[in-house]
């Protein structure tokens, strides 16, 4: 019987940078910012809600987050810079370094390393001579260690800009890598269509229309409502009994 070992865990998390940067936007991009947030801040009831999409507005304005973006998020919405920064620093799709126009997720986690997802990782840090957390030369790609993909059923996946590319190999992935860098970017698996990281943030920020054909779930995923549909089972009546 032949015995394989896998060494599974979690890898070192990239470094955490303050945000820096200019302190102030000039005035220009300060009333264009401006022009926008209000679209966002109408949509809801208190204003400080709109913070998470704010700084998606400011993200794609920066390609990470800047002094000038905090602060121009905390004027808005009557905060401190602190305040803000403690959110902003919270959600890792917020970026503390400047980000190439490909963000390359790719997850480690129990499923994908077993799958392949660790040689993915050190094929692509290999192939682009970065590690997890920088960025090409060129500015093209940005290469990123994640925690979780929550794409579990199409094992190994790498992310570009929040878009699925499934069942990854080593191969097919630095053949995606080059793709981007060379212009000629592969569509994704599944989802909505490729674009750069400062529009993806756009859209994140709920200024572009996200209703782009492509979005249906795959079979895999699916798999558990088919069962279900045959077994003939469904959810209670909400206030019902539960059996």
């Amino acid at each position: 019987m032949t015995e394989v070992f896998l060494e599974l865990g979690q890898r070192p998390d990239e470094a955490g940078p303050p945000i820096n940067g200019p302190a102030a936007y000039p005035d220009e991009v300060t009333a264009r910012l401006t022009a926008d947030a209000e679209q966002i801040i109408a949509r809801y009831p208190e204003a400080r809600s709109a913070l998470l999409s704010l700084l998606h507005l400011v993200q794609a304005e920066d390609g990470c987050l800047t002094s000038a973006g905090i602060g121009f998020c905390a004027t808005l919405l009557g905060l401190t810079d602190a305040e803000v920064a403690a959110v902003a620093t919270f959600y890792s799709m917020y970026r503390r370094t400047p980000t190439g126009d490909y963000l390359v997720g790719v997850c480690t986690n129990t499923l994908c390393a077993i799958m392949g997802g660790d040689a993915i990782l050190d094929a692509l840090q290999e192939h682009l001579g970065i590690h997890a957390g920088d960025t090409t030369a060129d500015r093209r790609v940005t290469l990123e260690h994640i925690e979780c993909n929550a794409a579990c059923d199409y094992a190994p996946v790498v992310m570009v800009n929040w878009e699925f590319y499934d069942n990854q190999t080593p191969s097919s992935a630095r053949d995606l890598v080059d793709g981007l860098r060379g212009g000629t970017p592969p569509a994704p698996t599944r989802g909505a269509p490729l674009c750069t990281f400062r529009e993806s943030a756009r859209t994140l920020a709920g200024l572009t229309n996200p209703h782009t054909p492509g979005g249906a779930p795959g079979t895999a995923t699916l798999a558990g409502l088919r069962e279900a549909r045959k077994r003939d089972m469904s959810t209670p009546e909400a206030g019902g009994p539960i059996s």
